[in-house]
């Protein structure tokens, strides 16, 4: 993986203002990855709106981190049926039309 996928989670901390232990407690729920290289830590840029979510979630909302984890998976469980149900609409127009 190149590092012009990932940001430094100090820059990203710095640029959002919130403690790094956030995001490594993010890790240690298994809410995001986190990438070692060079003896530093990084974030995939991919992961970005989905920590970005999970920092509205805590610091807005006062959410902690327990409840964190459960709205996330439900959040992704939702996205997932609602993947299916759009992909299941689109076989059944394709029945529909014939």
């Amino acid at each position: 993986m190149e590092v012009t996928d990932l940001i430094s989670i100090t820059t990203f901390c710095t640029h959002y203002n919130v403690p790094t232990t956030f995001i490594n407690d993010l890790k240690d729920y298994e809410l995001i990855e986190i990438v070692v290289t060079n003896n530093d830590n990084y974030i995939k840029t991919t992961q970005i709106s989905e920590v970005e979510k999970l920092m509205r979630l805590h610091f807005d909302l006062n959410i902690n981190l327990e409840g964190l984890d459960a709205v996330y998976n439900l959040l992704q469980r939702v996205e997932n049926m609602q993947n299916q149900i759009t992909s299941l609409n689109n076989k059944l127009r394709l029945y529909e039309d014939l």
